[in-house]
Formats: structure tokens, sequence, C-alpha cells
């Protein structure tokens, strides 16, 4: 199986650094699959917090074998890189039964150039997306600057035809999350919903300690959390807006954001000129996951206000913990709690109507007991086992290598009907 997969792994001197949870995926392909390569993006520099060597991940992980490209977004460094590069993935190509590709991006999207390969060798393979990236960069010009706005007025329309384009190619469409599926489904010849998460059956919040959670919810403070990047993509000053007027409405809470980003800085000059800094914490990032569990397991609720079409795993994290989800309506969300009904959603952008929902469930401690029981029923099928088996069997179900003789697919890439 060869993989490309968009994670970057980060070089300081000799030594690569890889993040944990992309070492689970590697375990996890490799249960499924007897050889697995898996190209990632290279990036020099300070790798990110809790981060591990790369020769040590790969020490315990047999027939994985990872190869690197470089990190080049820019149009002349990414065109610099092309001729050598591309000609190292179609060799890598070439030798693959399964083949994989995340994309997202137009300069340095070295996924898209992988399934550009595969046409060309008349390959069979899969693409993979796990949010709207032409839709992300469109939506950046609400809270981006100048020169984020700019790169959407440019790059937007190509950005989306090139994703159409390569979907509407492939023999198998693997979109994480019902918001990505709906947005690209009408393009792709086979697409399949599917979840990419890291959380195995353990990790779920027991039955005692839920009981317990529930028991003990109507004797303090609201408990809210947030766990992501404080990105302007995720609403962190919408997220804000919500908890500042949940104290005009004297609902006791005590709020967390958990995740670093941009707009850090911002958040903690804006709780200060609220008066709520003894009520939100900004913990900034959190290298251990556990950490991030426990927190996500003690807390009672939920909150986000994410602007853009993707499927964010912070919230299948949550529905684990026993906490119910409450935010921005979207077909990932509403899909994740269809079954069960834990969460409450309200219209995009709409953060007073939120915090009211918020309010009207303090009021009503016993509604938020049942609304816990009815999240943690709504994340018994998310297992990184579980997910990862699933999409396997898609892989080898609809990719099985053509039989000799069969001869290459030719398909050029033109604009897709429906652009």
């Amino acid at each position: 199986m060869v993989l490309y997969a968009p994670v970057p792994v980060f070089r300081q001197g000799p030594d690569l650094y890889i993040e944990r949870q992309a070492v689970n995926g590697l375990r996890l392909w490799a249960r499924h699959f007897d050889q697995v390569t898996v190209v990632m993006p290279e990036k020099p520099g300070p790798h990110p917090e809790g981060w591990m060597p790369l020769a040590e991940a790969m020490a315990p992980l047999t027939g994985v074998r990872l190869e690197t490209v470089p990190s080049a977004y820019s149009p002349l460094e990414f065109l610099r890189c092309w001729p050598h590069h591309h000609r190292r993935l179609r060799a890598l190509i070439a030798q693959g039964d399964y083949l994989s590709f995340a994309i997202g991006g137009l300069f340095g999207d070295w996924g898209a150039v992988c399934a550009m390969e595969a046409l060309r060798l008349g390959k069979r393979f899969a693409i993979w997306t796990d949010r709207v990236e032409s839709d992300v960069l469109r939506q950046s010009r609400e809270w981006g600057n100048w020169k984020q706005q700019l790169k959407s007025r440019l790059y937007r329309r190509p950005m989306a035809w090139l994703e159409r384009a390569l979907i509407s190619r492939a023999d198998l469409g693997l979109f994480h999350g019902r918001e990505t599926f709906d947005a690209y489904a009408r393009f792709s010849r086979n697409p399949q919903l599917v979840h990419d998460i890291h959380i195995s059956d353990a990790d779920h919040i027991t039955l005692s300690r839920l009981r317990y959670k529930r028991a003990v919810v109507a004797r303090r403070p609201l408990r809210i959390v947030y766990a992501g990047r404080a990105e302007g993509m995720k609403g962190p000053m919408d997220w804000l807006s919500v908890l500042e007027r949940l104290a005009v409405l004297n609902v006791p809470f005590e709020a967390e954001w958990l995740g670093d980003g941009s707009c850090l800085a911002a958040m903690r000059a804006r709780v200060l000129r609220a008066g709520l800094q003894d009520r939100v914490r900004l913990a900034g990032f959190v290298e251990d996951h556990a950490e991030v569990r426990a927190r996500l397991q003690h807390a009672d609720l939920f909150l986000f206000c994410h602007k853009t079409a993707e499927s964010p795993r912070c919230l299948i994290e949550a529905l684990t913990a026993g906490t119910p989800i409450m935010g921005y309506d979207g077909a990932y969300a509403r899909d994740l709690i269809s079954a069960h009904g834990g969460g409450i959603l309200v219209p995009r952008g709409e953060s007073q109507a939120l915090a009211h929902s918020v309010a009207a469930l303090n009021a009503d401690r016993s509604a938020l007991g049942h609304l816990m029981t009815r999240a943690h029923a709504d994340a018994a099928p998310f297992t990184d086992e579980k997910v990862f088996a699933h999409r396997s069997e898609l892989i080898r179900i609809y990719l099985a290598p053509r039989t000799p003789g069969a001869g290459p697919r030719r398909a050029k890439l033109r604009p897709v009907a429906g652009h």
C-alpha cells in the first residue's frame, strides 16, 4: 500500500520527528496491509511539543516505510522541487498495489501530484479528504489578514477545480465526516463516508465514571470545554461571545480552551476586557493526550463555533467522553448525533442563540444528565480499530490491482460538470 498523508515530519539536524497520532495511524494501517509506504511532507526547524523521534516510532513497525517530500507551499518553491520529486513519487506508485492520497491545497499538494501520476500509470486510487479545503480558503476572507484574503481570491477557484477533477477520476472517494461527504459525493464515482480518529475503546468514558458525572452535575458551576486550534476558522471570538452572554445571564460556569494558535493572544486580551479571567482558562497547547481526554470527561458541555465545512475530530472525542456537543449546525455535527441526540445545534453564526441554549440546560441539570447519556451512546461506533478496519476494507474491495493486460487508463484533467 502507498499512502500520502499531509501530516508533516520535522527535521532537526540528522533526526526526523513525527506526531504520535500519525504513528498510531501507521500501526493500524500495518495491521491490514503487509507493506505500507507512507509519504509525508518534511519541514525544517523545531518540532511541536510531544512529537517523537522517527527512528523510535518506526522501530516496532514491521513492513512500514516512510518517504518524505519538501513542504513547498510557495509557487516558485514547489515548481523548483516538482521535477525531481514527481519522478520519485511515480516510481513509488508504480510499485503499489493499493493507493490512497490525501489532497488539499494547490502548490505543495503532493497528494494531488500522486493522484496525477496514478492516472498516468492507469492505476486505481482513492482520494481522501477531511475538509473542503477550497471552501475553508474562501471563508478565510472573513477572518484572515490581507495576505490570506489575497491568497483566497487567487487560489480558491483553481483549488476547487483541482479537487473536483481528481475526485471525479478517483476510483474511490474516502470522505471523512458528513460535511465533507455532502460537498464532494456528487463528483465521485464511488463516494464513501468514513471517519479518522485515534481513540481506542479503552479511551471511552466508563459507565461508572459517566454515572458519577451525571450524579454531581447539579452541584457545581457548569463546566464548558473546547479542544482545538485557536484559529479564525474555529470561531474563537464567537466562543467568547457565548461566554460573555452567559455571564450577563448570570449562569455560573467555568470554561477552558485547550489549544494554541494565532488568535490566542487576542482571546486572552478579550477575556481580560470582559472581566472573565476568573472563569475562563486559555490553557494553550496540551501535549498529553490522556490529559486532554481527562479534561473532556471532566466537562459538562463541549462548546464549539466552527465556521467552515470540515469534520473536526474533537467532536467525536467529546462524545466519547460522555460530554454533549453544543455549537453551530453543520452536516458533520448533525450526523454524529443523529442516532441518539447527544448534543444541541443552532444555526451557524448565532452565538446568542447558542448562549441561550446553554443557559436553558444550566437551568435543567436533569436534562443535561440525560444528554450526557445520549452523547455516550452516539460515541459507541467510534474507535480507531473500527474506523481503520472500515477504510482498509473499502480500499481492498474497490482498489484491487488490475489484471495483467488491462492497459492504462487515459484521463485528462478537464473541468468537471457541476463546477
